[in-house]
């Protein structure tokens, strides 16, 4: 009889979470269990969605004459993304790249705070730093430069928490890289054939 390989410590439930943003340039916390310090700020809140890690990949096929399969495929494109829906829309870390307005152009006056949204936003990159825990697992997605590039309706009613759901494209830093994995994940068994 085969015997199936299995381990239920080596999956992963996005069961908690959390995302931090700072200025490019930011490095990243030193393991995916190090709590991030300023200048990284915490977005508080994330709705029970979670976070959602996309990838959006093309590419093309190179089949020669005479075959009806390709014997190459390259890749053409491939882009990394965040989503998530933040449900502190009064913090104004997430007002700041909501909205793309330094944080600084948030500070309360006499407790009110007022800003404008202008018709021709300039790019606003980013470092991020994203948080997958379940149990003493943890997945961390580090974001060298990153940028809001989606962002839903809001809706305002009674039956509903407002939010804002964003997405975040990760563009290549210095060395070309997207997104840095740090993870504390436990080992994975040596396969002995059983």
């Amino acid at each position: 009889m085969v015997n199936i390989t299995r381990s239920s410590d080596l999956a992963l439930v996005g069961a908690n979470g959390g995302g931090w943003v700072a200025d490019v340039g930011t490095a990243a916390p030193a393991t995916a269990l190090t709590q991030p310090l300023s200048p990284w700020q915490p977005l508080g809140a994330i709705s029970d969605n979670g976070l959602v890690y996309g990838f959006d990949e093309a590419s093309q096929e190179f089949t020669p004459w005479g075959l009806t399969s390709p014997f190459r495929r390259a890749i053409t494109k491939s882009i990394r993304t965040f989503k998530m829906d933040l449900w502190e829309t009064a913090r104004v870390a997430v007002q700041s790249v909501m909205y793309r307005i330094p944080a600084s152009g948030l500070t309360p006056v006499a407790g009110t705070t007022a800003f404008a949204e202008t018709a021709s936003p300039t790019p606003d990159r980013r470092a991020w730093w994203f948080l997958v825990m379940d149990g003493t697992s943890a997945r961390g997605f580090y974001v060298p430069q990153g940028e809001v590039t989606d962002r839903s309706d809001v809706t305002f009613k009674q039956s509903e928490m407002s939010g804002y759901q964003i997405t975040i494209t990760a563009y290549p830093d210095a060395s070309g890289n997207t997104v840095y994995h740090s993870d504390s994940v436990p080992a994975t068994p040596t396969y002995t054939g059983s």
